[in-house]
């Protein structure tokens, strides 16, 4: 009997253990080769900046919820605790060691071992398992000291015979001896703290919240107890009998009086402290790398991180987000999902499944079981509940849900979706439309309108209470009901104002039919008979592609768009898209049921998704950004600052030129990881304005010129909340090139070059004017030249042609004077012609006649007037000469002076006898009298002399 009762609560034990909450947050796994450190990690605590710290067997892991890094200490042991202290110190138990990690002033973790604040003596001591802050103190134990480090000085406790664990909450410092029990340190002395120990193999492995002088603390064997006073007072909870054979390792308080606790073999478990009931358990089933959990930390956003025997785990206990897994094993894709009775039906690809709810205002904390409603096998499209009716589309018919049971309402005839109108419903098929009459008990059914035969899945009513429905490859239907047998139809297509033929879905939103497009909301227009763009409320999609609305009773509008879930506020007119469901619904099948602002579902691939959304939308001003590593590159990387915070302003940040490239890294928290951050950044002395919102965590800069930035970011979540920017500032120094010296020597190289041109094209100016003076007055030169040549030619040719006219004059004297000669010759022939006809003719009256002639003739033959004309012409054409002449040789006759003219025009003597009247004879002798008049030598002939007295 005694067997079977044991059995039984074992049994009941393990029913209680069972019923974990419906709903299970979502599990993050970080494994060893995430983070490249041990697998085993045996510590874990947080700075007040958010990042992580990690005692792990490799060293110290941090992770400021993008990047890990690893920093072994000195001895490269095993790292057991971490603990981080008001002041940024990180102290860390090590195996023979323990200190400190602080950022230096570039904000990279420098070690500090405190070893050698050891008093002598008292330096032998293997793995330190414990940190505790208390008092302005920190204390590390190891198996026989602990050491308390305190104004710069060690103090020893060392142990009776061996310390087994060491803690502290807010009253105490707690430690247990292994023979003395449980002790406090009071006034730097170890008390025994109840005498419940004694006797007893108590191993205790936490202490978790010291209330009203009541202690609680765990214990690896035995469960969780109260110590008040001397008295150690069991707390039952209905996973004692676990805890007995998986251990308790670690325990940790939670908030709203709940617990966490750790055990070697069977997980997490969350325990109400009040009670002591399971509210939840976490093993590999829930998702967990492993099942022997080392640590547990609860982070300021409530997310319980575990430190396993192989990889780290978040558990983000606290998300509004939950998923349900209607069968535990098995993830299922859903459908369809409803609240009815008290009791929430799921409906996926293999059947019904439903679980009753507990009377809680967030329904994933209900605590039950998934069981499969039977004769629901196969897939479930839809349910909905219409008056007194839950209804359930089957791809084999139509069901009627009672409880955990299924009646067949419609059988053999794949259904889709339900419109109720005012007697009947109808039903969307395979092939056309159905309809359902309730008439009491009786069920009518009509299996198919005619006039129809496509598969209706999407069903909706207008103002008008007209019946609208759709087929994603045909287009929009008009439906118009003859009667309960047939009906007739219009088919709306692109041609009609819709966007496409193709992905066209219609809905009831604020009473009104619209249908969901792949370019947006689309309305009716009665007017022009055709579709038009949606405006107004739908305005914020735009030309989204739609898939899915459902309105709540609020009036929200939720939806997926471009594959996205999200929500539509009508007051406001925005949208708040769920990041973290993306890729998480049934693509094609999209489902939303939003029952009420805290219980929201989601189909998804993989169970159904809870959503409290009004736990969701709180608003949450404790966002905030980190600055992850920054490195600069000039011929290497140079860790310019290690992403760790120190205290006070940071120090100015002077890089030589060669420094130019620079890689930043940035994060928001771990805590926040789960809100799906982007980022905004500007380098401010380089970027003209902030980037746009992005994913990405870490940007590079490369060829920054010389000068001052600034280099912040900042973060946002999916509900619009924005931090508080985080910066860091530095400059690059110019080159020495183009430091101020540089610049004042380069502008007196400047000012000397330009001087030196200055002259040189001083220079080279007054050579190029010397030049040009010169090739000046050659061209003037040259041109006085060509004057000169051209005169001389000009006088040539005016002396030719005054030798011409000379010569012409000459040749006109000489004709002229011929003809004077034959003039001459002619008056004496004719005068002697008359002597000799007077001599025969002997009249005497004739002779008085006759002297008269002849005295005319005497007067013809006197030519001094000729002579006086032909001397005056000849002094014209030869410059005077005969003047000339005369003025210098006064002595010469008027004889003289002919000859000489004669000479000149250069008449032959024969020519100059007959011009004189005188023989050849006297011509010779004249010209002899006349060179002695004129003293020329013998050896200058008449004719040249004459020459060159007209060139005189």
């Amino acid at each position: 009997m005694k067997h079977l009762l044991l059995l039984a609560l074992l049994f009941h034990g393990k029913i209680l253990l069972a019923q974990n909450t419906i709903g299970l947050p979502a599990v993050v796994n970080f494994s060893k080769a995430q983070y490249q450190g041990n697998g085993q990690t045996w510590d874990i605590d947080i700075d007040h900046n958010g990042i992580l710290y990690f005692a792990n067997n490799e060293g110290l892991l941090t992770f400021n919820g993008n990047y890990w890094k690893l920093y072994p200490v000195p001895n490269n042991t095993r790292l057991r605790a971490v603990k981080v202290a008001p002041d940024g110190k990180i102290y860390v138990g090590a195996q023979d060691d323990f200190g400190y990690y602080l950022p230096n002033k570039n904000g990279i973790l420098e070690y500090t071992s405190l070893k050698k604040y050891i008093p002598a003596g008292q330096t032998e001591f293997a793995d330190i398992w414990n940190i505790a802050l208390f008092d302005n103190g920190v204390y590390f134990k190891s198996n026989n000291k602990i050491f308390g480090w305190r104004n710069r000085q060690i103090d020893v406790y060392n142990a009776p015979v061996e310390w087994k664990i060491m803690g502290s909450t807010a009253h105490g410092l707690y430690a247990q001896d292994l023979q003395q029990g449980l002790l406090k340190l009071l006034n730097g002395k170890w008390q025994p703290v109840s005498t419940g120990f004694q006797g007893k193999s108590l191993l205790v492995t936490a202490f978790l919240e010291e209330k009203n002088d009541t202690l609680l603390v765990a214990t690896l064997k035995d469960g969780l107890f109260r110590i008040a006073g001397q008295q150690l007072l069991p707390l039952q909870t209905a996973a004692d009998s676990v805890f007995r054979s998986s251990r308790i390792y670690c325990a940790i308080p939670l908030s709203n009086g709940q617990l966490a606790v750790g055990t070697f073999s069977k997980g997490c478990f969350v325990i109400n402290a009040n009670n002591g009931s399971v509210i939840q358990q976490f093993s590999m089933d829930e998702g967990l790398q492993n099942n022997n959990v080392l640590r547990l930390f609860a982070d300021p956003r409530h997310n319980i991180w575990l430190a396993l025997d192989n990889g780290i785990d978040q558990l983000r206990y606290n998300t509004a987000i939950k998923q349900i897994l209607p069968a535990k094993h098995n993830s299922l894709t859903t459908y369809a999902a409803k609240v009815f009775n008290q009791r929430l039906y799921i409906g996926t690809s293999d059947g019904l499944y439903s679980t009753p709810l507990d009377t809680v205002a967030d329904l994933s904390y209900s605590k039950g079981n998934f069981q499969p409603v039977a004769n629901t096998r196969g897939q479930v499209w839809n349910l909905s509940a219409i008056g007194s009716h839950l209804l359930m589309a089957h791809q084999e018919g139509t069901f009627e849900i009672t409880g955990n049971k299924a009646a067949a309402v419609l059988k053999d005839l794949g259904c889709w979706a339900y419109l109720p109108l005012s007697n009947n419903i109808l039903t969307g098929c395979y092939n056309g439309l159905a309809i359902i009459r309730y008439n009491g008990p009786q069920v009518r059914v009509n299996r198919h309108i005619s006039g129809l035969y496509e598969s209706l899945r999407f069903l909706a009513m207008d103002p008008q209470q007209r019946i609208w429905s759709s087929h994603p490859y045909r287009g929009v239907y008009l439906l118009t009901l003859k009667n309960d047998t047939a009906l007739s139809y219009r088919l709306f297509t692109q041609k009609d104002g819709l966007p496409s033929t193709y992905n066209n879905y219609v809905f009831r939103i604020q009473q009104r039919m619209v249908a969901a497009t792949m370019k947006g909301i689309y309305e009716f227009d009665e007017a022009r008979q055709q579709f038009v763009p949606s405006q107004g409320l739908f305005a914020p999609l735009k030309n989204a592609a739609v898939q899915y609305l459902s309105e709540d009773s609020s009036g929200n509008i939720w939806l997926v768009a471009d594959k996205k879930p999200g929500v539509l506020n009508p007051r406001q007119r925005t949208i708040t898209w769920f990041p973290e469901l993306t890729g998480k619904i049934v693509g094609g099948f999209e489902f939303i049921y939003p029952f009420n602002e805290e219980n929201i579902f989601f189909g998804g691939d993989k169970g159904i998704y809870h959503l409290n959304y009004k736990k969701y939308s709180r608003h949450d001003a404790g966002l905030s950004v980190l600055l992850g590593q920054i490195k600069a590159t000039s011929r290497k990387d140079t860790l310019l600052y290690g992403g760790y915070q120190t205290a006070g302003a940071q120090p100015p940040v002077v890089l030589p030129n060669a420094f130019n490239s620079f890689h930043f890294e940035y994060t928001a928290p771990p805590a926040e990881q789960g809100n799906h951050i982007t980022y905004s950044y500007q380098l401010a002395g380089f970027d003209k304005q902030p980037g746009e919102w992005t994913a990405k965590t870490e940007k590079e800069y490369t060829n920054l010129p010389y000068g001052k930035y600034t280099f912040w970011v900042k973060a946002k979540d999916n509900l619009g909340n924005i931090s508080a920017p985080a910066s860091y500032s530095f400059t690059i120094l110019p080159a020495w090139y183009q430091t101020y010296i540089a610049k004042a020597v380069y502008i007196l190289l400047l000012a000397g070059l330009i001087w030196y041109l200055y002259r040189r094209q001083k220079k080279k100016f007054a050579a190029q004017k010397d030049k040009h003076l010169r090739e000046q007055q050659h061209l003037i030169f040259q041109h006085q030249l060509e004057l000169e040549r051209n005169e001389k030619q000009l006088i040539r040719l005016r002396n030719e042609k005054l030798e011409s006219d000379v010569q012409h004059k000459n040749k006109e004297l000489a004709t002229a004077t011929m003809h004077l000669v034959q003039k001459g010759k002619l008056i004496s022939n004719i005068r002697e012609e008359l002597i000799q006809s007077v001599k025969k003719t002997n009249d005497p009256e004739a002779l008085p006649s006759f002297k008269k002639v002849m005295r005319l003739f005497e007067e013809a033959e006197n030519n001094e007037e000729d002579w006086a004309q032909f001397s005056q012409h000849f002094d014209e054409v030869h410059n005077n000469f005969l003047r000339t002449l005369k003025k210098q040789y006064p002595d010469l006759t008027t004889t003289d002076l002919k000859l000489c003219a004669y000479l000149r025009i250069n008449l032959t003597t024969k020519e100059i006898a007959q011009s004189m009247g005188i023989s050849v004879r006297g011509v010779e002798t004249s010209r002899y009298r006349l060179r002695k008049k004129l003293n020329i030598p013998g050896e200058t002939g008449l004719y040249d002399f004459l020459i060159n007295i007209t060139q005189e």
